[in-house]
């Protein structure tokens, strides 16, 4: 191994490491992989304890899958008047939040495509509903997960300052997957060309918005979209320095491309493992020791064991009773077998709630009136994973 990645390894398992030292780890050869994640693994026993791997038990609530952008991969948004297109009722919405909070779930996870609120007919049935746009669709759905004792995380796109506050008062962390800050990628040809929303500046600005506002907030990388080793760690190095200023990004998400039918890039290479454990560990060395490191254990069942080696702490949400309506053509694992791996790989798995602790009492992160329902919930968290079990049957779910 040549001596400045040795070195800049050595320097990782003590501290962040540099932005010129992730730079070069960025395309450092395959020989240092298992140093560099041994490095990561080391920094997260010693952020997040050598024990414990969490997930956030969760009912994923799809709102709606309208969406103004057009990203190549996406299999979930649509157009007003496409075959195919949904917007939850108030019905459906309560249905779920009641089925979920039977199950024991305590996050109730609302995702939806970018500004629906531009397609009349959708206008028109939020209206109908008694509900002027979408965020107070969203706050309505907030206050109703929180009746329940299921605390809210919202991942509605992009959103203004205005919206977020509001949104503050009934959710408990927010999300905006930064995905990748290279506008290489919003190039004629690739990706995120027909995604205004998909625009770096658009989703930084987001984010710091967010961080001025005292929000517990996810980011996330996406891997494996046409994107280069330098573009990721240039990714997670705009993420840190978001956080270096605000302190508040709780969790990135480090999430792998997978293929769907009838999309731009159907036939498009997937990652390998070997690449997802890369970023996932530079990652783990890049963010401070507050930051929480996650993959979706759904969109990597063969490669678990070798994402806990490189560094993540965390899982992410998993559902006992919705599929993953991002990527329905993969399921959530079964929690007990989930668990089954992680003590092979000498970890327990536990349950968390959608705000990590250090947030939960961090001054201005969570809004006064959310702060007893937030501890009630703590409270109610089984000790383990295996208290809370995925349903047989999660894609035959409807809206």
């Amino acid at each position: 191994m040549p001596n400045d990645i040795a070195r800049a390894i050595d320097a990782a398992l003590q501290d962040p490491i540099s932005d010129a030292d992730a730079l070069a780890l960025a395309e450092a050869s395959q020989a240092s992989l298992p140093s560099l994640m041994a490095a990561a693994s080391a920094r997260r026993d010693r952020a997040f304890g050598a024990r414990d791997l969490t997930y956030s038990p969760k009912v994923f609530l799809p709102l709606t899958n309208l969406c103004r952008n057009h990203c190549d991969y996406c299999s979930f948004r649509r157009s007003g008047g496409d075959e195919g297109e949904w917007t939850m009722t108030p019905a459906q919405v309560l249905s779920w939040l009641d089925r979920a909070a039977a199950l024991g779930c305590t996050e109730a996870l609302f995702c939806l495509g970018d500004r629906p609120d531009i397609f009349p007919s959708y206008r028109a049935k939020l209206e109908g509903w008694g509900h002027r746009d979408t965020v107070e669709y969203l706050h309505w759905a907030g206050l109703e997960a929180l009746s329940r004792g299921l605390l809210p995380h919202t991942n509605a796109g992009v959103l203004d300052p205005d919206a977020m506050a509001r949104l503050k008062e009934v959710n408990v962390s927010l999300g905006l997957m930064l995905e990748n800050v290279s506008p290489r990628l919003c190039q004629r040809g690739m990706p995120h060309h027909r995604a205004p929303d998909k625009r770096p500046e658009v989703r930084i600005e987001m984010t710091r918005e967010a961080g001025l506002l005292k929000i517990p907030f996810t980011s996330g990388l996406l891997v494996g979209i046409g994107e280069t080793r330098i573009e990721r760690v240039e990714t997670l190095l705009c993420i840190r320095r978001l956080h270096r200023t605000h302190g508040h990004i709780q969790e990135v998400i480090v999430q792998n491309f997978r293929a769907s039918q009838a999309t731009p890039m159907s036939g498009a290479p997937e990652p390998i493992d070997i690449e997802v454990a890369h970023a996932v560990a530079m990652a783990r060395i890049i963010m401070p020791d507050d930051v929480s490191v996650q993959a979706p254990p759904n969109l990597n069942p063969g490669a678990t064991a070798i994402l806990i080696r490189a560094g993540i702490n965390d899982f992410g949400g998993v559902s006992p009773t919705t599929p993953d309506y991002i990527n329905p053509g993969h399921p959530w694992p079964n929690i007990e077998k989930l668990a089954d791996i992680c003590r092979e790989q000498g970890r327990l798995l536990r349950p968390r709630l959608p705000i990590y602790p250090p947030f939960q009492s961090k001054p201005g992160f969570l809004d006064g009136r959310l702060q007893a329902l937030v501890e009630a919930a703590q409270k109610r968290l089984p000790a383990s994973a295996h208290a809370i079990q995925p349903t047989t049957n999660q894609t035959g779910a409807r809206h």
